[in-house]
């Protein structure tokens, strides 16, 4: 009897182990690599003569405001409170040890005096403003070279007001680039979380040339015909996670992304360290994408237990002759899509150029991608996974990727590509069915 008692206590402690173990999994996260910590002090925007009355233009208070927390330089930092009410400004910059706060109820609302919108240097990565040659707007909110900044809040919305920006670009009456909505650059320890951005003009969130940020619990939103509102586009950054949020936009709702041609070969910074965890939402284009600006390389990204729907595609890895750099390592496993028009897309030969003087030999490497435990429905064509003559995809593995929904002659389309698959519905293409010994593609 004692033995009988003594192997229920065992396996009661094994159960309470094993719920532990899954509980823990469930909630695997990397946003407390930079929290959102407590300010010792707090300031009001309504303080520096702000007014939330949807009218007023609070540029001058919100420059006040940051110029008083940058000169203070209170132990710990401040946290700029923006109440309730619709706080209309111009483009404006932060500071180090400062936290953004948005109270529940408050807008933070674009001016759309696209004429007086300041303008910045081009990013060197790139050579020119991504649309225009020469210089771009500079971005609604924006830091360059800080360290310990907080954009947090209580459901607060960021309104870009992206629509005057929108129709200039179909108008083809752009003088420059247009801003993005948050941008980072040369900094560190970022953490933006727990508000609405909505209806930015360009990319909504670029952190560029940075290290260890973190973006968790986001709602991100525009029409899927505003054009190019990336959701999030890590540049040139390392250490970077994204999880927990929606994402609805007129394109692609992740883009990790390294420099332009020539220009991200020489400055040379690669994107490295990305997480994507449990990010959701839809797009005309695709869920998760890299490049195809990557000339500086992108390594080692974990996607992960994400969902994608109503979609162009759902994974899209793209690069061209003329990029250069590298993408390798690259984990994507258990997403879920539904309504997408191709599931998966891996191509050699997609984006423009930011001038003639790319070199047709600068030919990009693209190794060691694990695409593995997807689920897709509704799915009109599997995808295609094709890479470059002179520089073959290699290490490609697909591991239990079944997608549903295609029409009756859907296959997969594939060239230039060396790799393996396992578990893969409809059936692979020839080329990725001649590796399954190598044993870098498994469950």
């Amino acid at each position: 009897m004692a033995a009988l008692h003594g192997y229920g206590f065992a396996v009661t402690v094994l159960l309470v182990a094993l719920l532990v173990q899954c509980d823990a999994a469930e909630t695997t996260t990397c946003a407390g690599a930079v929290p959102a910590r407590p300010r010792p002090e707090t300031v009001s925007i309504a303080e520096f003569g702000g007014v939330g009355d949807g009218r007023t233009v609070n540029t001058w208070a919100f420059h006040k405001a940051v110029y008083r927390i940058q000169h203070q330089r209170r132990r710990g930092g401040t946290t700029l409170l923006v109440p309730a009410g619709t706080w209309l400004t111009g483009s404006f910059n932060l500071t180090s040890h400062m936290t953004l706060f948005l109270a529940r109820g408050a807008v933070l609302k674009a001016t759309q005096e696209t004429r007086s919108w300041p303008l910045a240097e081009p990013l060197p990565s790139y050579g020119r403003g991504r649309e225009l040659p020469g210089a771009r707007y500079a971005s609604f909110i924006h830091g360059d070279g800080l360290h310990d900044v907080v954009i947090t809040g209580d459901k607060g919305i960021i309104d870009g007001q992206g629509d005057v920006w929108w129709n200039m670009w179909r108008q083809r009456t752009l003088q420059h680039t247009r801003p993005n909505l948050l941008e980072f650059m040369h900094s560190s320890g970022i953490h933006i979380s727990n508000i609405v951005l909505k209806n930015s003009p360009f990319w909504n969130i670029h952190p560029v040339y940075c290290d260890n940020v973190v973006i968790t619990n986001m709602m991100i939103i525009a029409p899927h015909d505003s054009p190019n509102t990336d959701g999030v586009d890590p540049d040139s950054s390392t250490n970077v996670c994204i999880e927990d949020s929606y994402i609805s936009t007129g394109d692609d709702l992740v883009a990790i992304k390294s420099g332009w041609d020539e220009y991200g070969i020489a400055y040379g910074r690669p994107s490295s360290g990305i997480t994507i965890r449990r990010v959701r939402g839809s797009s005309p284009f695709s869920g998760i994408a890299i490049g195809s600006e990557a000339s500086g390389g992108v390594s080692d990204v974990l996607v992960e237990d994400c969902s994608i729907f109503n979609s162009g595609y759902g994974i899209h890895i793209k690069t061209n002759i003329g990029r250069g750099g590298f993408i390798r390592n690259i984990t994507v496993d258990n997403v879920r899509m539904n309504s997408v028009r191709n599931g998966l897309r891996i191509a050699g030969d997609v984006g423009d150029h930011p001038d003639e003087h790319f070199s047709q030999l600068a030919l990009p490497t693209v190794d060691g991608v694990s695409i593995k435990n997807v689920w897709g429905v509704n799915v009109q064509q599997p995808g295609s996974i094709e890479g470059i003559r002179n520089s073959p995809f290699t290490r490609i593995c697909l591991a239990n990727v079944k997608l549903f929904g295609w029409r009756n002659n859907a296959a997969w389309k594939c060239r230039d590509v060396h790799g393996a698959a396992l578990g893969v519905q409809p059936g692979p293409c020839a080329e990725l069915t001649t590796s399954l010994s190598s044993g870098f593609c498994s469950y």
